[in-house]
């Protein structure tokens, strides 16, 4: 049950790739882009590391001297969905944004994703906007945030 939250690695990019076409059915982050980054100093790409699995993983992104910080994408892997691999790899995003002085997260999840919904309502993120046509097929996305407490200062 246990997972560790690590940064990626380019060995990950294939597993990632693979829950990204598991998860998604549009909209999905490319292998090139889930390269791009790795080590980028404007994101930082988490993933849950379950017994030498993934399990999952969380793509934030960051603006140069921007106190808001982007959850662009988070997906647990077939299989791990019901393990709070979700909940955790949330966590670890916060305590990302937090650490990079960010104390605002924000993020844009589809308006029919009920379970990702949840999880950012019980994670005390709220509801901030709606976005029509967002995704590739037309959707609208809502929009959440949360003000994560103070900014540690680096």
């Amino acid at each position: 049950m246990h997972a560790d939250i690590r940064p990626a690695r380019v060995s990950d990019i294939d597993t990632l790739v693979s829950i990204e076409n598991g998860v998604f059915d549009t909209d999905r982050i490319s292998r090139r882009a889930f390269l791009s980054h790795i080590g980028s100093g404007s994101a930082s790409l988490l993933v849950a590391d379950r017994d030498g699995a993934i399990a999952g993983y969380a793509l934030l992104l960051f603006r140069k001297g921007g106190r808001t910080a982007r959850l662009y994408s988070i997906a647990v892997a077939v299989g791990h969905a019901s393990a709070g691999i979700g909940r955790r790899l949330l966590a670890a995003a916060e305590e990302a944004a937090l650490a990079r002085g960010c104390p605002i997260l924000r993020l844009e999840v589809r308006e029919d994703n009920a379970r990702a919904i949840g999880l950012y309502r019980r994670s005390g993120f709220r509801p901030i906007g709606r976005r029509e046509n967002y995704y590739e097929d037309g959707a609208p996305a809502l929009r959440f945030e949360k003000h994560l407490g103070g900014s540690k200062e680096q």
